[in-house]
């Protein structure tokens, strides 16, 4: 699948037959974007899944994500085969810099040029970064030039809005992709989006999707329930007013969840 769906779902956390049965479900549910990662250590379940359904290559579109340790000119690349070995497919639409490398120990343009490399071998359609800052996602331009980072996926939701990263990766022509959009059930929990939700006789999760979505960022929602999948599938029935909006942007507080000691000195 040449685009990104806008919806898609994660599979951070989901291991052994869990993972397996999380993406059985949302594939016929109709989500049509998969997202995983080497770390995760779940590929295989991925591949397994997207086998036992029989979906068609060109129906859905699959990303994953290159772990820091693998950054080097001889494990970069034959750490994408073995990704799409456990994947069970020739290529990935997206392949993603899970973290840059902790303290620049692996010179940035040395692994975007592998990423690059990944790209012309066909191994990828696409390529983008995640967890990148702001400074870190001008120079990655610089490096790739324009228009050739896909997306930045960065943690985003409610109550901690990223602003100006997803402000500034869009004005450099970088799609922006919310991970952990529940923060991981906060948003549930919240008063706020549980009476919006409650008018629109919709959930807080939909509430969210739905707010996400009016931003113009991309999603990938995670759940190991079906009934909560189809509730997320079935998000485009809320239609949110402007004072909605507004409320949900001031819930707003930088209540950052993924802040490993490896990571990055965030905007």
């Amino acid at each position: 699948m040449e685009n990104m769906p806008q919806t898609g779902i994660g599979t951070f956390r989901l291991e052994d037959d869990t993972a397996r049965q999380s993406v059985l479900d949302a594939l016929e549910i109709g989500f049509r974007h998969i997202d995983t990662a080497q770390i995760y250590g779940n590929e295989e379940q991925v591949g397994d899944a997207i086998q036992t359904n029989g979906i068609a290559r060109e129906d859905f579109f699959l990303t994953t994500k290159v772990w820091y340790e693998r950054f080097g000119n001889d494990s970069f690349i034959p750490s994408v085969h073995e990704s799409l070995a456990k994947l069970k497919t020739d290529h990935v639409d997206l392949l993603l810099i899970h973290w840059p490398s902790p303290d620049d120990k692996v010179p940035m343009e040395q692994y975007l040029k592998s990423l690059a490399q990944a790209k012309a071998d066909g191994l990828t359609r696409h390529i983008g970064v995640s967890n990148f800052t702001i400074e870190q996602m001008e120079k990655a331009v610089e490096i790739l030039g324009e228009g050739e980072i896909y997306t930045n996926q960065i943690e985003l939701h409610p109550f901690m809005q990223n602003r100006k990263v997803a402000e500034r990766a869009e004005e450099l022509g970088m799609k922006v992709t919310a991970y952990m959009p529940f923060a991981v059930g906060k948003v549930m929990k919240s008063e706020t989006l549980d009476t919006i939700a409650q008018q629109h006789g919709a959930s807080a999760a939909q509430v969210t999707l739905a707010w996400i979505k009016e931003k113009g960022y991309y999603t990938i929602p995670s759940s190991t329930n079906a009934e909560h999948l189809k509730d997320n599938f079935e998000f485009d029935k809320v239609k949110l007013t402007a004072e909605d909006l507004e409320l949900i942007d001031n819930l707003d507080n930088g209540d950052r969840i993924v802040d490993p000691d490896f990571g990055p000195k965030w905007d």
